[in-house]
């Protein structure tokens, strides 16, 4: 069983809905859709969700009214102005640091954990889907793509599937290290533009850090053939493979606003064609050294 992490250094390149036409190809995967504060692939796979469980990021302060004294404490040890003048704590201001309960002469205040989002097992028309959805302003993303993640090779396992292919989160912040690391190689998607290519240049450091296999896909590599050139020769002299040059296609967005792939809209030919070469390749790749 081999993982596969679909990257970008930025949002907007193209990253999920190559990830869903890898869906497309890939006869026994399980799909992780890790851009948990951002995540779309649903919108795309439209899953039916078979299990649901919570996520819990962290904790927050409960305070035992039974217990409490009114010493004042707590409220003048929180740095972040939870607990007001009724000594009542606000769950929206705790942080969940712990001070108010470790202080707490009465032993008033316990720590709980907090609800901060949900992670869900479901079935797509093109196989089984792990994937979550953090609340609101909640943080600890890091934690949740990695339940994510551990959930659905699981699943690969137990069912004897030969991919984990998992949509990313863009960047190359926590959340997107709790993404690739320990997987087989990373595909990340990048476009021609300066931009891209300093974006491409972040994301490829990050992966050589945890000694990844990385390939590249060059996403709408026709709207600027000179940028794309210089991609080209920044991977030529890392050593990494080009296994993609997708053309620039309107018709993608036809696709995405009908929540189809480019293997389920006509008109997506050339796209499709590109993409299914692409898939060869990766397939063929070296997986990362154990």
């Amino acid at each position: 069983m081999r993982q596969i992490t679909v990257i970008s250094g930025k949002g907007g390149t193209g990253k999920t809905s190559i990830t869903a036409a890898l869906s497309a190809l890939a006869d026994s995967a399980v799909l992780a859709d890790c851009d948990v504060d951002a995540a779309d692939l649903h919108i795309i796979l439209e899953p039916d969700v078979l299990r649901t469980e919570e996520f819990s990021g962290g904790n927050t302060a409960v305070m035992q009214k039974s217990q409490c004294t009114q010493c004042g404490a707590c409220r003048e040890l929180c740095r972040f102005d939870a607990i007001g003048g009724s000594l009542a704590i606000d769950p929206v201001s705790c942080e969940g640091c712990g001070v108010c309960a470790a202080m707490c002469p009465e032993k008033a205040i316990t720590m709980v954990p907090k609800l901060s989002g949900h992670w869900f097992v479901s079935d797509t028309r093109n196989g089984p889907m792990v994937h979550a959805r953090l609340a609101i302003a909640e943080d600890n993303s890091g934690k949740l793509v990695s339940q994510v993640r551990n959930e659905a090779k699981a699943f690969a396992e137990a069912k004897g599937l030969e991919f984990v292919i998992v949509d990313g989160p863009p960047g190359i912040g926590c959340p997107v290290i709790a993404a690739i690391a320990g997987v087989d190689l990373v595909l990340i998607v990048t476009e021609p533009t300066l931009s891209g290519l300093h974006d491409l240049e972040r994301v490829l450091a990050t992966a050589g850090h945890f000694t990844i296999p990385a390939a590249v896909c060059v996403n709408k590599f026709d709207i600027n053939p000179e940028n794309t050139a210089e991609i080209e020769r920044f991977c030529a002299q890392k050593d990494v493979p080009v296994v993609a040059r997708i053309p620039y296609d309107r018709s993608v967005v036809a696709a995405l606003m009908q929540k189809k792939t480019v293997f389920e809209h006509e008109d997506c030919a050339a796209v499709a064609e590109e993409v299914r070469r692409m898939w060869d390749r990766l397939r063929d790749m070296p997986a990362a050294a154990a």
